[in-house]
Formats: structure tokens, C-alpha cells, sequence
């Protein structure tokens, strides 16, 4: 009977998940999407898939130089990797 009743609580709470936040500077302070993944592919990587992410960030799903799987949240303004790196 606990189990059901903390799985019902489980289930009836609301989830939230924080997105990752890499800036809350003005898209006009952005690096330019296509320069950025130029730069970056300069560096040997290999991008996948490439998205703005709903905490501002760029999101590169793809392969570094080496041939590793990657997943990389970059601040926009800076370029700095704020999250993520080799997968698996």
C-alpha cells in the first residue's frame, strides 16, 4: 500500500527540469550561428545537430576531432563551454 501511495505522489507532483542557462545577454550580443559552427568545425569537430536551447544557449549534438560522440552547451556571447562534453 506505501508503494502505490508514494508512486500516486510520485506521479501527481509536478517535474521540473532546469534547463541549462548560458546567458541572459541581449541576441544582439550573440555570436553569429553560422560563424560559430565554422569556428568550431575549424577545431575538428563534426556537428550533428545544432540548436539554440530555451536557456540560451548554443547546443551542438556531434563528433570531436578524436571521433568522440559529443553533446556541448556553449555560451552564445563567449563561446565558453558552459556544459557537456564526450558521451558515453
Amino acid at each position: 500500500m506505501r508503494k502505490l501511495l508514494l508512486l500516486s505522489l510520485v506521479l501527481a507532483s509536478p517535474l521540473t527540469f532546469a534547463a541549462t542557462q548560458c546567458t541572459t545577454a541581449d541576441k544582439a550580443q550573440w555570436q553569429d550561428q553560422d560563424a560559430f559552427q565554422a569556428d568550431l568545425k575549424a577545431q575538428g569537430y563534426e556537428i550533428k545537430k545544432f540548436k539554440v536551447t530555451s536557456g540560451n544557449c548554443y547546443e551542438i549534438y556531434g563528433f570531436n576531432k578524436d571521433g568522440q560522440k559529443v553533446e556541448i552547451y556553449f555560451d552564445p556571447v563567449t563561446g565558453k563551454v558552459i556544459k557537456g562534453g564526450v558521451e558515453g
